[in-house]
């Protein structure tokens, strides 16, 4: 794929739609309004309960336009680890640690797009996830929201997208049980089209 983003995730994440691309056809430039997307997340804490957070830094761009086709549709994020919130400056100051999201080393996460199937209201978006060093392809479930012309003569489009994340793939091997394993993601995406 010819156009690419620069965000982990993720996701994040997520934008495309329709199925063939019309010959000279270019999909609209946004920018994410980190005013309004969230990256979230949550885990089970001992099986009991959900113990949530999420990351507060974050940018992002990506291309959108349904009538340009699925592959001229796209989205990139970059993640600021360090800006791991989970409402507790004490787990926060762990979660920052060598044992989880080692931010000296690794300050960012990105996902990048590469393929997206589905449709005007959402589909599957395949990108490449970056965390700790580690690179994967992951697939989230794409919702479309809305969009529409904003208050202030901007334009802007919204979107979801889910991932259940396993810390070991991306060797986070902190033992915090079996009912921690895996990672729920949940982004929600507000982005502004660039004039």
């Amino acid at each position: 794929m010819t156009k690419r983003f620069t965000k982990f995730a993720a996701v994040a994440f997520g934008v495309a739609l329709f199925a063939v691309t019309p010959i000279g056809v270019h999909a609209a430039e946004y920018t994410v309004d980190p005013a309004h997307s969230f990256i979230q997340f949550r885990t089970k804490h001992l099986g009991i309960s959900w113990l949530s957070g999420q990351f507060n830094k974050f940018e992002g761009t990506m291309n959108y336009d349904p009538a340009a086709g699925a592959d001229a549709q796209n989205i990139s994020l970059t993640i600021d680890t360090a800006s791991v919130d989970t409402n507790w400056a004490d787990r926060d100051k762990h979660l920052r640690s060598g044992d989880f999201f080692n931010v000296d080393k690794f300050p960012t996460a990105t996902f990048t797009s590469t393929k997206f199937e589905g449709g005007a209201d959402g589909g599957k978006l395949t990108g490449d996830l970056t965390l700790l060093g580690v690179t994967k392809a992951i697939t989230f479930d794409i919702k479309k929201i809305n969009e529409g012309n904003d208050p202030w003569g901007g334009y802007r489009a919204g979107f979801e997208g889910t991932y259940t994340l396993a810390r070991k793939d991306f060797g986070m091997s902190y033992d915090l049980g079996p009912a921690a394993e895996n990672i729920e993601l949940q982004l929600m995406i507000e982005a502004i089209k660039k004039k």
